[in-house]
């Protein structure tokens, strides 16, 4: 289901001082601080429809005539487009505030469509907007409000906005407002962390307890313990090298040896990347890479495709690296891609088995991250002719 922002457009995308000024000619606009900067990250890096919904007093009427407001109001747009900023829909009410329209905000007479449509998920969804009627109306659409505003305090209203907030409790919109902010940078920052949820994930058997927390547009921060120092550090190089924030805690049966803690950590690591990824839309899909360290290169193609194979050409002449079984890396990305459902090349040479393995693991970090990055202008398509993965 698609995620909205609605977005108002005068006093968010362009200021207006005082808060009745019309825009009414081209020397008027001046855009919101860092909005077509910050829009357009938005635009191209997150899953969000954009919608723009504006209340335009009068418009139609002799007091602002449509022949003024079109113009402008399609420079704007124009402007913005040209920065990727494009908008699905664009909802305007040309109401007076004594007219009481249903579909002048807070009213939601003009997007009532969105609430009869099940592609949408108007919970998940946003009003972005400078006025106390654009926080009730997300209020009464369902969603969540990004209050942008100089000065937040509700004693600074408009009229209209004191007269529909006159039976509003203000501990009511709290639960409404998720973000205020006068930055168009912290919306931006704010959607972003969104996007970057946490997911935690167990696997418990009679050998080995297994959890790992994951996110997979990050900072590459890690914390590892499996009880195998050498794999700690190779893990590491995963989460460093695709930027993949990673947890993981394995309690495994070692005085056994190694092999239960590798594979259930490589099955339970390839079953919370799968979860991670979710529907897959806007995703590159295939990620390929060469790395270099030393005496020894290592080349990695894969595909999120959902399917599983695992095709290994590397030879090791130490029977162990650390308190690993050299015949353990194969077996550790075998069950990685069958838990991830990806299909997986790896060819790795050079003399030093130390910088082979290590290469392998840099590169398998690389290819993943590009393979997850969101594709510019694609981020609600599914990347495959079948229209599933």
């Amino acid at each position: 289901m698609k995620k909205i922002l609605f977005i108002d457009r005068d006093g968010t995308i362009i200021q207006e001082n005082p808060p009745s000024y019309q825009i009414d000619s081209i020397d008027k606009i001046n855009f919101y601080p860092k909005v077509i900067f910050f829009l357009s990250k938005i635009a191209q890096e997150l899953n969000y429809d954009l919608v723009m919904i504006s209340n335009q007093d009068g418009l139609g009427t002799d007091q602002f005539p449509y022949k003024i407001f079109w113009p402008i109001h399609n420079h704007i747009l124009n402007i913005l487009k040209t920065e990727g900023i494009n908008f699905t829909s664009v909802h305007i009410d040309n109401t007076f505030p004594k007219e009481k329209s249903p579909n002048r905000k807070p009213g939601i007479g003009m997007v009532s469509n969105y609430l009869k449509s099940d592609c949408y998920d108007l919970s998940k969804s946003f009003v972005i907007g400078d006025r106390l009627t654009d926080v009730l109306f997300a209020k009464n659409l369902g969603c969540k409000s990004i209050w942008i505003k100089d000065n937040h305090h509700y004693k600074n209203l408009t009229k209209e906005e004191k007269d529909y907030s006159f039976n509003i409790d203000e501990k009511d919109l709290k639960k409404t407002i998720s973000l205020k902010t006068d930055s168009w940078e912290k919306i931006y920052e704010y959607l972003s962390s969104i996007k970057t949820k946490k997911i935690v994930h167990q696997r418990i058997t009679l050998e080995t307890n297994v959890k790992i927390t994951i996110c997979l547009y990050g900072k590459g921060r890690s914390h590892i313990k499996t009880g195998l120092g050498f794999f700690d550090h190779l893990i590491q190089q995963i989460a460093f090298h695709s930027s993949i924030d990673l947890n993981i805690q394995t309690k495994g049966d070692l005085y056994v040896d190694d092999h239960h803690t590798i594979e259930d950590t490589g099955i339970t690591l390839g079953e919370i990347f799968y979860k991670a990824l979710e529907s897959k839309k806007g995703i590159e899909r295939y990620g390929f890479y060469s790395l270099p360290m030393d005496d020894s290169l290592a080349t990695i193609a894969l595909d999120l495709g959902g399917r599983s194979q695992l095709f290994w050409k590397a030879k090791f002449f130490r029977e162990k690296i650390g308190e690993i079984s050299t015949e353990m890396f194969l077996h550790f990305f075998k069950s990685f891609s069958l838990s991830a459902k990806c299909n997986l090349h790896i060819h790795a040479i050079g003399k030093n088995d130390h910088h082979k393995i290590e290469s392998i693991f840099k590169c398998f970090g690389r290819a993943i991250k590009m393979a997850i990055q969101i594709q510019k202008n694609s981020s609600t398509k599914i990347p495959s002719t079948k229209g599933i993965l």
